[in-house]
């Protein structure tokens, strides 16, 4: 499975990305720049997080009209699948790839810690490898990472299962304002649009990865990905033969 990740200018995750599914989980890495206007050979493109364009407008209001997007919307109208991590995901919302937006946070503070969070649709092909209400934790370092969006998508997003991630607390999960860093609605981390292809989340999977640094729920978003593209091949028929 080849990954293309993506970089803009001020990314500064997209080395993480590079090496979490290289080095680490052994997947081929293309990577590819913002001026670029096609993403080449790839089953998945990764948008890193990081502050694109110095976040000078709002994050990810420049990033939206880099040449590449124009080749990453096609990708994804055609279902393949994308994941935007922390910027990316703001990337993504400004694209009009997923529906609502990222604000600042309530606290009016960056906020740079290891989350907790609930695993909420483990039916999907970004989160096959978790369990249903499984805790699993990963790092956030974010200005800007409060989820919103008007009250009727919010109700399709919880109605169609397209909450993945929701931030959650070890000692008190039946409150949702409870381990919510950042004071997204109905404390959402990560969201899908309504084919399911695209992934939009805060938190950093990509460093959650490697035993070195004593952390690995992050690996399982990469791990259902791969699980999928490699289903969904055995699934193409066989070219047929020459006679």
């Amino acid at each position: 499975m080849i990954f293309a990740v993506i970089t803009f200018p001020g990314s500064n995750c997209d080395r993480d990305c590079v090496d979490s599914l290289g080095r680490v989980l052994g997947y081929e890495v293309r990577d590819v720049f913002h001026k670029e206007n096609v993403l080449g050979a790839c089953d998945a493109v990764v948008i890193p997080g990081g502050f694109s364009y110095g976040d000078y407008l709002r994050c990810g209001a420049l990033a939206k009209l880099s040449p590449i997007m124009n080749d990453v919307r096609a990708f994804a109208k055609r279902g393949g699948p994308v994941i935007g991590i922390c910027n990316g995901f703001q990337i993504l919302c400004e694209a009009e790839l997923l529906p609502g937006a990222l604000i600042r946070n309530r606290s009016l503070k960056f906020a740079s810690r290891m989350v907790t969070m609930r695993v909420e649709n483990s039916r999907t092909q970004f989160t096959s490898a978790y369990q249903a209400g499984q805790l699993i934790s990963m790092p956030i370092a974010h200005g800007e990472g409060c989820y919103v969006a008007d009250a009727n998508t919010i109700r399709e997003l919880e109605a169609e299962g397209r909450v993945l991630f929701r931030y959650a607390s070890t000692d008190d999960e039946t409150r949702l304002d409870a381990g919510n860093p950042n004071g997204s609605i109905n404390a959402i981390a990560g969201i899908t649009n309504s084919t399911g292809n695209i992934l939009g989340l805060m938190p950093h999977p990509e460093r959650a990865c490697d035993p070195l640094i004593n952390g690995t729920d992050g690996a399982g978003i990469f791990l259902s990905m791969a699980d999928a593209f490699s289903r969904a091949a055995q699934k193409k028929p066989l070219p047929e033969l020459a006679s």
